[in-house]
């Protein structure tokens, strides 16, 4: 598993426990058990370095994530068509909240790349139909001139 992918991943479980339990971020990063996480995953490779490397870019996903919601909300509102953002899947709101912080925010990750990885996450952590919502939503957002229009 990439790096990348690690930390989306990390960043998926741990924007969920802030919507579910309320904690706060840092109260999040202190008490993420990276062991027992690597545990539930696919086995690591590149070593521990490799593992910190992941889960420091988790964080950093995380906070941009929490820092953007409403900006990333709206244009979720905006593209979800039938679809209230608060009666959706907390594990499909959050993978789009975290697709859409790093399309609009991290500029160095082709977008293609992103809307390919929320998708995985969907099939991997979602119900039978996430990733088939995910995908299309994303896509509607990357076709529209919208997300072109907040960077």
């Amino acid at each position: 598993m990439g790096k990348r992918r690690r930390a989306r991943e990390m960043a998926l479980q741990m924007l969920y426990q802030h919507e579910i339990g309320g904690r706060p971020p840092l109260e999040i990063f202190g008490a993420f058990d990276i062991d027992d996480f690597l545990s539930g995953s696919n086995p690591a490779s590149g070593g521990r370095d490799r593992i910190e490397e992941s889960f420091e870019y988790a964080k950093t996903l995380v906070q941009g994530t929490l820092d953007s919601a409403d900006e990333v909300d709206a244009l979720i509102r905006e593209h979800a068509e039938n679809w209230r953002l608060e009666r959706m899947p907390s594990i499909d709101r959050n993978i789009l909240r975290l697709a859409l912080y790093e399309m609009l925010h991290e500029s160095n990750v082709p977008k293609v790349v992103i809307v390919d990885e929320a998708i995985e996450l969907a099939k991997k952590y979602g119900s039978e139909n996430s990733g088939r919502f995910v995908n299309g939503l994303l896509d509607g957002v990357l076709k529209s001139k919208a997300l072109k229009d907040r960077q």
